[in-house]
């Protein structure tokens, strides 16, 4: 088959989440199929063993002309016609529940901005899921959550339900994955290489980014207390700056900042990386941690939550605490392979992290569970729906029955751009100066023109 894997996330040397996904569907399918990763932003993967491409709306009709099947995620057919028309096999990686992740996300656009976030990526959604032949979606519990959005929608009828009464044909679980070869050390990344970190400190990994739904303000907390009783531990986020160009400094990682000055952290016992590690080398950081950290905010998007970080600690056979409540943290409960606490509970958390440092047999029986883990979700066995689903790829048969597409949603709200001229402008800057003050209305304000100058890049090339 000739297929297309699209996000609208970056594919370069230093990769996220939806980028780092894209390009193991891609590898994995084009050991049978012939391949084509495509982009909206930035494509610079040299050396790829297939095409690698950065494509405006003209490439994107030109990629979906050539393929039978077409893998997409985000916001890429938002606005594209000719995508969501397509009579090609179309397959919708709904992984991340935008719309979730909007409601913390979107706290930094002020009232109106955030309230227009959700409703925008609750339309997003709801057009990919009127019109997705096949998707796939990160864990079970989420599952049902999209099978009930689904539902809501019309595409749980008679027909897709005949077709097969279970609907995994319909949505499968494909989760994050781990690559098949072990992590191996090329050179050391933090232990006596980061200055204020020594050879023998105890290191704490946060794997990623600080966004708005995790809760690094705990953790913090509990290090300054932890710090105490064992002056070695060393806490290091691994990412700051998102390297899509489209996603600004959020809301708590300058909280993070702000606090860790605060407490005295910053340079002694907590640690920045103002950048983002390059996904080939993320492994030297995996691999100098003794305990990776993932703490995150008692709410929904918690529980329809995949944390792919926690799957770097696990291939790098890293025990794992964690706030309690999504489906890794049970994971992790349930083969003993770290510890899990409650949202927000300092005490418990100083206590894990405690109780692992100390008990070198303890952390030692984890790491050996972690990376056992680890070798059942190898990207190959998560992807296993998807190669089969392609390997026979075909049209939802729902959709070819004009008696049920005639009944489908076809009302959908408006998706309104974000940007509606200078009164929108205005407004939105009101928000933030009354929400924040000037401090936050200026450097929302700067975030605006840069992402303006992105979307007009991305319009005119030239």
């Amino acid at each position: 088959m000739k297929i297309v894997v699209a996000t609208p996330d970056t594919l370069t040397a230093r990769m996220a989440g939806p980028g780092i996904r894209a390009w193991h569907i891609a590898s994995t399918l084009a050991a049978e199929h012939e391949v084509r990763l495509v982009t909206t932003t930035i494509a610079d993967l040299p050396g790829a063993p297939f095409p690698v491409l950065a494509a405006d709306d003209a490439g994107l009709a030109e990629q979906e002309r050539w393929c039978d099947v077409l893998v997409f995620q985000g916001w890429l057919v938002h606005k594209r016609p000719f995508l969501l028309e397509s009579e090609k096999v179309l397959v919708a990686d709904v992984y991340d529940p935008l719309h979730l992740e909007q409601l913390e996300q979107g706290r930094d656009e002020g009232r109106r901005g955030r309230i227009l976030a959700v409703q925008s990526a609750t339309a997003v959604l709801n057009e990919q899921l009127l019109r997705g032949d096949f998707f796939m979606c990160a864990s079970e519990k989420q599952r049902d959550f999209w099978l009930g959005q689904l539902s809501a929608l019309g595409r749980v009828n008679p027909v897709s339900y005949d077709d097969d009464e279970t609907l995994r044909t319909l949505i499968s679980v494909v989760p994050f994955g781990v690559s098949e070869q072990p992590p191996t050390r090329t050179r050391p990344a933090i232990k006596g290489v980061v200055g204020g970190i020594g050879p023998d400190d105890k290191v704490l990994l946060w794997g990623g980014g600080i966004y708005n739904w995790f809760d690094p303000l705990t953790l913090l907390h509990a290090v300054d207390r932890l710090r105490r009783r064992r002056p070695d531990v060393r806490l290091f986020f691994m990412g700051l700056k998102h390297p899509n160009p489209d996603i600004g400094e959020m809301r708590m990682a300058v909280a993070a900042r702000e606090l860790s000055d605060r407490l005295g952290l910053t340079g002694t016992h907590a640690f920045f990386n103002e950048g983002w590690v390059d996904y080939d080398d993320r492994q030297n950081y995996l691999l100098d941690a003794d305990i990776g950290v993932s703490t995150h905010l008692d709410h929904v998007e918690t529980a329809f939550s995949f944390r792919t970080r926690v799957l770097d600690y696990l291939w790098a056979s890293l025990p794992t605490v964690a706030t309690a409540g999504d489906a890794l943290a049970d994971m992790i409960e349930a083969r003993q392979i770290g510890l899990t606490v409650p949202a927000g509970d300092v005490d418990a958390l100083e206590a894990a992290l405690a109780r692992i440092l100390d008990d070198d047999g303890m952390r030692a029986t984890m790491a050996v569970g972690a990376g056992a883990l680890a070798e059942e979700l190898t990207w190959p066995k998560v992807l296993a729906p998807l190669v089969a689903f392609c390997r026979h790829p075909r049209r939802a048969p729902d959709l070819l029955e004009p008696s049920v597409t005639a009944g489908l949603r076809q009302d959908l709200t408006e998706v309104k751009e974000r940007w509606r001229g200078l009164a929108y402008d205005l407004q939105t800057a009101a928000d933030h100066l009354r929400e924040g003050g000037p401090v936050l209305a200026a450097r929302k304000a700067a975030g605006r023109v840069r992402r303006l100058a992105v979307t007009w890049r991305d319009r005119d090339p030239a």
